[in-house]
């Protein structure tokens, strides 16, 4: 996880996943005996943008709030001076960045468990779209990343 997430200045979050991500990241990075203490580190030290309709301000550390125009903002920070930019948002506002065409890469985590019913990050996606499938690895504890890249029509 590393190696994905070193490269990585800036995370996206819609509102509602950005409510339960950032209080738990925090905790963790306050706790070094706690297995994903480098993980919360990084999160937390990461600057965040969270795009929300409802809140004013942040109420949070090291982030801060996008409520213009999704297209406008995202391609703002994409034409930023940086490096990567990850989002975990909820199915809803990374299905808005899919129909956007905002994406530039899928980094899809696979996790060995069948819950049954889901939700779709691709719900209101009503084109076809063709990946590339870029690179596959499989984590010790049975999680697979399958990392794709959108192949625009020629």
């Amino acid at each position: 996880m590393r190696q994905f997430t070193e490269p990585v200045d800036t995370i996206l979050l819609g509102r509602k996943l950005a409510e339960g991500f950032i209080p738990h990241w925090e905790n963790v990075a306050k706790n070094p005996d706690d297995p994903e203490f480098e993980g919360g580190l990084k999160y937390t030290a990461t600057p965040k943008v969270v795009f929300t309709r409802t809140l004013e301000k942040s109420r949070w550390d090291n982030t801060i709030i996008a409520k213009g125009d999704l297209v406008e903002e995202v391609n703002k920070l994409k034409n930023q001076k940086g490096n990567d930019i990850v989002v975990y948002g909820g199915g809803t506002f990374v299905s808005a960045l899919i129909e956007a065409e905002l994406i530039d890469e899928f980094n899809l985590f696979i996790n060995p468990s069948a819950i049954g019913k889901g939700m779709t990050i691709f719900k209101s996606w009503d084109k076809p779209q063709n990946l590339r499938l870029k690179t596959a690895i499989q984590f010790e504890c049975g999680i697979a990343l399958l990392c794709y890249e959108p192949v625009k029509p020629e």
